[in-house]
C-alpha cells in the first residue's frame, strides 16, 4: 500500500450490470456520494494531507467532512495534495474488467494534475492483461464541478444507450463547452500556487480585488478580469455566463464553494432569475481542489458556446 495504511475500500456503492461499461472519474470531480450514485459511477479517490495526516477525498468524505478541512486552513494549517499513481487506478478497475465490464475514465485536466497521465498508463498496462475489454480514457481538461457537470452529462448519454465509444466521444466533443467560471475570496491561496505575484495578493487583499477566472481550453487556471468586492465578484460570473451560455446549457447548472454555501446560493438565485434554470446542483470544492484556491472558493459551471 502506497499509504503505509490498510487497504483502501474503493468501492462505496454497487456496481451497476445492467450497462455493460462502467464511466469512472477521480475525486477532484467533486461529485458528492449522492451525485455519484445518481449517475452510476465510481470514483476514485484522491489524496491530500493536513495536519500531518493523510485522508482520501471520498465523495462521501468519510475520512473529513469538508467544513472541518475549511476550519483548519482558516486556522492556518497548509494542506498539500499528492499525485494518483498507477496502482490506484488499477486496484480500482481491474475488479470491474474481471466482471465483464468496460471502462471509460472521464480524469481532472492534464493542465492541473498528473492524474490523467496515471490513467493512461494503467489503461495501457490492463489492456494487455485484458485484451477482450475496452479501456478508455479522456482528458477532460476540467476540475471541480466542471469536471462533475461533464461526467454527470456523460452519465445521462449513457443512459440514452449508446456504446462506450458513443459516450467517449461526445465526452471529447463537449468538453471545451464546459464553462468554468470562478472566484476566489483569499488571494494568499493562488500566491502559494504560483497563480499570482506576491505583490499583485497584497495590493489585491488591500483594495479588496477579487480576481474572476476560469479553465481555459488547455485545462489551465486563467484570471480573466477582477471585481471590487465579493458581491460584485459573484455577479461577474453570471455576467460571464450571460455571454456565452447554450440553450442545453440553460437546463442544468452545477455551483461548487469553498465552504460558503450561502454565496452559492445568491449565485444560484441569481442563475434562475436570469436563465429560468430549474436544475441546479451545489456542492463543496472537495479538498483536493480547496487545498490550492481556499475558503471562500465560489465556481460556475455550464455548457457554453466556447470556454
Amino acid at each position: 500500500d502506497p499509504f503505509g495504511a490498510a487497504p483502501l475500500q474503493f468501492k462505496y456503492q454497487e456496481v451497476n450490470l445492467m450497462s455493460d461499461f462502467i464511466i469512472l472519474t477521480d475525486s477532484s470531480a467533486d461529485l458528492s456520494g449522492e451525485m455519484a450514485q445518481a449517475a452510476d459511477v465510481q470514483v476514485l479517490p484522491l489524496t491530500f494531507t493536513i495536519g500531518g495526516a493523510d485522508y482520501h477525498n471520498y465523495p462521501d468524505n468519510r475520512e473529513m467532512d469538508p467544513h472541518q478541512f475549511y476550519e483548519l486552513l482558516r486556522n492556518g494549517h497548509t494542506a498539500t495534495t499528492s499525485a494518483v499513481n498507477v496502482a490506484q487506478y488499477t486496484e480500482l478497475i481491474e475488479p470491474l474488467l474481471q466482471a465483464g465490464q468496460d471502462i471509460l475514465i472521464l480524469a481532472f485536466s492534464s493542465g492541473l494534475s498528473s492524474t490523467y497521465q496515471a490513467s493512461v498508463l494503467a489503461a495501457g498496462e490492463l489492456r494487455e492483461k485484458y485484451p477482450d475489454r475496452k479501456i478508455y480514457t479522456v482528458d477532460t481538461l476540467c476540475a471541480s464541478l466542471g469536471q462533475g457537470l461533464l461526467v454527470y452529462l456523460a452519465a445521462q448519454e449513457q443512459r440514452k444507450g449508446k456504446s462506450i465509444e458513443e459516450v467517449r466521444d461526445w465526452a471529447e466533443e463537449t468538453k471545451l463547452n464546459l464553462c468554468h467560471q470562478f472566484t476566489v475570496d483569499d488571494l494568499h491561496f493562488l500566491k502559494r500556487g504560483g497563480r499570482i505575484s506576491a505583490t499583485t495578493a497584497v495590493v489585491g487583499s488591500m483594495l479588496q480585488i477579487k480576481p474572476v477566472l476560469h479553465v481555459d481550453n488547455e485545462g489551465h487556471l486563467i484570471n480573466i478580469g477582477k471585481a471590487r468586492g465579493r458581491q460584485a465578484s459573484l455577479k461577474a460570473l453570471v455576467d460571464k455566463m450571460e455571454k456565452t451560455v447554450t440553450e442545453e446549457g440553460r437546463k442544468t447548472v452545477f455551483i461548487s464553494h469553498g465552504d460558503c454555501r450561502k454565496d452559492a446560493v445568491t449565485v444560484a438565485d441569481m442563475v434562475r432569475e436570469r436563465f429560468g434554470t430549474q436544475d441546479i446542483r451545489i456542492n463543496f470544492v472537495g479538498p483536493v481542489i480547496g487545498a490550492h484556491s481556499g475558503p471562500g472558493t465560489l465556481a460556475l459551471f455550464y455548457l457554453g458556446t466556447e470556454r
